[in-house]
């Protein structure tokens, strides 16, 4: 009952607009209340638990991330994408969903997507034709895919808070990534013509001309050079996780400041202030949901929990969908961090006896975190992309959804119930 009580009082302070990292706060001296737990032991347990050499990763991705934007790379990855695919029928719209990827498989974070690709992208789209609720949309989900593409900061904090391989989770989320964008890209073809039409290139006064497809490929080799360091020193043993985000950030200044020279000292002083604001709150985030997790398996919930619904449902496949709209629902009203470090892990000893394997499991998650930050009410994401966008949310909320229906939850239940999509990958490469 008193696990019920702290998940209702956590929404309820997150609906009345407490912040996310106080909202955990909140809850956390509930269940002290309730348990009796000893406070000075949660502390210190705590800090050993973020004491972490894996979350050293998290602010240097981030602030990658940030670097990106200040320093010119979105842009000119933005430029090469659409030189290579934007005359085609739907190419400005898949230039966006795959600069996402891109952007993705560099800084590992949705909302400096949202903030890179949507602040260059958006106007030439509606130049094109596209409905700005439409690109809005179609950012807000596109974005997510730095979740699943590796480095992700969500793989990054799923793989601490379940003691499991950083690099396995990283390659588990590939194969829903690359189904992601597949989705996304035939869906915006078939929209094209049916929903709005699209203007050539070149067609309407205003538009910006592209550079040709030599100049912008040289532009972008800097660029595309990052996520070749990162993803080729990992998986090549040559480094750590953490010691590639270290690489990528310094590799990002030096390209920032002295290839495309939209680097100053001013936006570098801007990017690492908000990357220590963004990482600051995740931190603190972390830190009361492993105090919170440890009371709760102090007093057995997660096995409880277990055992309570296995004792309902006895097909591991009813388990699995269960766990899956779960997700979906508890991803609708809080943001993916809480979803992945307290949602997440409650539901790992179920799907363990369910015969799920925790890598399996930790694509599982980021579909749903893909679904859930892009569905009302709270729709975090897709609320960004609407404010990039300067458009209302209710011009995105019809072609949002019709995203997730077609090609978010298909690309979920794909990933829940193909468990080699998730696990080929990371068998490949001798993670698992």
């Amino acid at each position: 009952m008193e696990g019920l009580i702290a998940v209702g009082l956590l929404l309820f302070l997150m609906i009345v607009g407490v912040p996310v990292a106080w909202s955990f706060a909140g809850v956390l001296a509930y269940l002290s209340f309730a348990y009796d737990a000893n406070f000075n032991t949660l502390m210190l347990q705590g800090y050993r638990s973020i004491d972490s050499v894996i979350l050293i990763a998290l602010p240097l991705f981030v602030l990658t991330g940030y670097l990106m934007q200040s320093g010119g790379i979105a842009h000119r990855l933005v430029d090469f994408i659409e030189v290579l695919v934007g005359k085609r029928k739907g190419g400005m719209g898949a230039s966006m969903v795959l600069a996402s990827g891109i952007f993705g498989a560099i800084a590992g974070t949705a909302t400096a997507a949202v903030a890179s690709i949507g602040t260059i992208m958006i106007d030439p789209l509606e130049k094109r034709g596209y409905p700005r609720g439409y690109s809005s949309a179609l950012l807000g989900i596109s974005s997510l895919l730095g979740i699943l593409i590796p480095p992700s900061i969500t793989m990054i904090l799923f793989a601490v808070v379940t003691r499991q391989s950083v690099a396995a989770c990283f390659a588990a989320s590939i194969g829903p990534a690359l189904l992601l964008i597949a989705g996304l890209i035939l869906m915006n073809r078939f929209n094209v013509g049916r929903l709005f039409e699209e203007v050539s290139a070149g067609a309407k006064d205003g538009m910006e001309e592209l550079p040709g497809k030599g100049i912008a490929t040289l532009r972008a080799l800097p660029a595309l050079s990052l996520p070749i360091v990162i993803l080729g020193g990992i998986y090549g043993g040559i480094c750590t996780p953490t010691e590639a985000a270290a690489i990528a950030a310094f590799v990002a200044i030096l390209i920032g400041f002295f290839i495309y020279r939209d680097l100053t000292i001013k936006r570098l002083g801007s990017s690492v202030v908000a990357a220590a604001e963004t990482t600051g709150t995740v931190i603190l985030i972390l830190l009361f949901s492993f105090m919170i997790g440890r009371i709760l398996a102090s007093e057995r919930i997660p096995q409880e929990l277990t055992e309570t619904i296995t004792s309902l449902v006895k097909d591991p496949l009813m388990i699995l969908i269960a766990v899956n709209i779960f997700l979906i629902i508890t991803g609708m009203i809080m943001d993916d961090v809480s979803v992945t470090v307290v949602v997440a892990p409650l539901f790992m000893p179920l799907m363990i006896a369910s015969g799920v394997d925790p890598i399996h499991y930790a694509s599982i998650v980021a579909c749903s975190v893909v679904i859930g930050a892009n569905s009302p009410p709270v729709a975090p994401i897709l609320y960004m992309a609407c404010r990039i966008g300067k458009v209302s949310i209710h011009q995105s909320v019809m072609p949002a959804i019709k995203l997730m229906v077609f090609v978010g939850m298909p690309v979920m239940a794909v990933t829940s119930f193909v468990p080699e999509l998730s696990l080929f990958i990371p068998k490949l490469l001798g993670l698992m």
